[in-house]
């Protein structure tokens, strides 16, 4: 069976060519009950848009970019079912590249993209980004680019990212509240806003529940294996040394719960542990692990949402540049729960 095209759609529903183009765009010019009709149209001859062509046409390709330091990593999984479901509804293509959390790979990637024509850009920074030029260009270029999750506000995009300060801030205080006083806390590079936002948010928590902030108990990491051990390490060798750490990724929440169970450290008894994570396992380990959940579906999808509004241009006046902020919540388990106390 020959694919169905425009004609045919325009044709059975006794309409303009012009009129079906664009009511399958999802153009602001189209009236809602029209595009309902079309669209049902389309799906019944099976219509499928040809992007190839269209690209050589020099029109729309009908494809986003999805830049991610890691498709391994759960959060960022979970982050691009998001925004496929957004992109795929709207009727376009989604191309996946990942840095490996590397500058270079980063660049790479982007031009990658562009030679596939790719309308626009979401983009999640790698851990050793801290040079923006690339992205500025490519800004002034013209090019639509959404920031999520990690984000750099010396390039003026939308920026979707989900309330680190506040989730940290609710992970620090809960840990106070059942008594523990010295909080470690293991980070990421310091250049990142994720990093910025949760430490900022760590110590607000503090300082507000009367407690100092101490820069011996901090310590930033890489993305470099086994490097978790010797971190713990040292914070254990303070003193008095740390009843509780606060994790900043799923990384580093299961690699110092596997260096505090090898040290023979109880948890919860002698230290809590929490962290900031998507782990979809964090009530099967042992101790299950109290964690601050990121909405990452939703992030990916309020972001694809604001990429393809930049890329369609639907709202008029033009959409202002902001950074949209979902809140986080707090799942509690085992490995924060009250210390035993003997009788």
């Amino acid at each position: 069976m020959e694919a169905a095209t425009l004609k045919d759609i325009a044709r059975e529903l006794n309409i303009s060519v012009s009129t079906v183009s664009r009511a399958l765009r999802d153009s602001y010019e189209i009236n809602a009950e029209t595009k309902r009709i079309v669209m049902e149209c389309a799906a019944r001859l099976h219509y499928r848009p040809n992007p190839i062509a269209l690209s050589l046409k020099g029109s729309s390709s009908k494809a986003i970019a999805v830049i991610v330091p890691q498709i391994a990593n759960y959060y960022f999984s979970q982050a691009i079912n998001g925004i496929e479901d957004v992109a795929n509804r709207r009727g376009y293509d989604v191309l996946i590249f990942q840095t490996h959390e590397t500058y270079d790979r980063e660049i790479a990637n982007l031009r990658q993209a562009l030679a596939r024509r790719v309308d626009g850009v979401l983009i999640s920074l790698s851990s050793e980004t801290s040079d923006l030029t690339h992205l500025q260009e490519l800004q002034q270029q013209g090019t639509p680019i959404v920031q999520f999750d990690r984000v750099s506000a010396e390039v003026n995009t939308p920026r979707v990212v989900a309330d680190n300060f506040g989730g940290a801030f609710a992970a620090t205080e809960h840990l106070i509240k059942t008594g523990r006083r010295r909080i470690a806390h293991l980070t990421i590079q310091p250049w990142l806003s994720i990093t910025q936002e949760r430490l900022a948010g760590y110590r607000a928590a503090l300082e507000q529940n009367g407690l100092p902030y101490d820069e011996s108990l901090v310590r930033f990491g890489t993305f470099g294996p086994n490097e978790v051990g010797p971190l713990v390490d040292e914070l254990l060798a303070l003193t008095p040394r740390p009843d509780a750490f606060f994790t900043a990724s799923d990384r580093l929440a299961l690699g110092c719960l596997g260096a505090l169970r090898q040290r023979r450290i109880h948890i919860p008894d002698e230290v809590s542990l929490i962290g900031f994570t998507n782990l979809n396992v964090a009530d099967l380990l042992s101790p299950s692990m109290s964690t601050v959940v990121q909405p990452a579906k939703e992030i990916g999808q309020t972001a694809a949402e604001r990429l393809l509004d930049l890329i369609e241009r639907k709202q008029r006046p033009a959409l202002p540049i902001t950074t949209t902020t979902i809140p986080t919540t707090m799942q509690l388990r085992e490995s924060t729960q009250l210390p035993v106390v003997a009788c």
